[in-house]
């Protein structure tokens, strides 16, 4: 089982494993939008329900987060060739079943799939206080998240 580097990609006996660099490129997306999103950190429930700029910009800037951590699992899961996730909360299931992400990540990341499909598909019935939550308490869940897939990609890399 010997592992070569060609062209940002993994290689296993002359299949491509994981495209290193789009998983960069995704992992410094989540750099952006969370440095984008970092100066509504600290605001109130009473000033986000005021402004629905803020509203929006947040609430759309959640949603891209959401989406690029969706990709890199699906991207990690597809070249993989692990279980298909039944829908978006379960991509990170499939993480976690591969030691890919930690147990209580994982729920935290399911949780927000799901918020992610009420901004999609419910976005009349988007509950500020949930986003303000979201805001002052899992920011840095995105975090652990893109270190986690930073961990994951090098341990693989060892492996090989």
């Amino acid at each position: 089982m010997i592992l070569a580097l060609r062209k940002g990609k993994f290689y296993k006996g002359g299949t491509a494993l994981v495209d290193k660099l789009l998983v960069g490129r995704k992992l410094a997306q989540i750099d952006t939008y969370l440095n984008q999103i970092g100066s509504f950190s600290k605001i109130s429930l009473i000033q986000y329900k005021k402004n629905w700029k803020t509203q929006r910009i947040v609430e759309r800037t959640l949603h891209i987060l959401i989406e690029v951590c969706i990709d890199i699992a699906n991207h990690i899961i597809s070249d993989q060739g692990i279980r298909v996730p039944t829908g978006y909360a379960d991509t990170f299931k499939v993480l976690m079943e591969h030691q890919v992400i930690g147990k209580k990540l994982c729920g935290t990341l399911e949780k927000m799939a799901k918020f992610r499909n009420v901004v999609v598909h419910q976005y009349e019935t988007i509950d500020p206080t949930i986003v303000v939550s979201i805001l002052h308490r899992n920011l840095d869940d995105f975090e652990k998240y893109k270190n986690a897939i930073i961990d994951y990609l090098s341990s693989q890399k060892k492996r090989k």
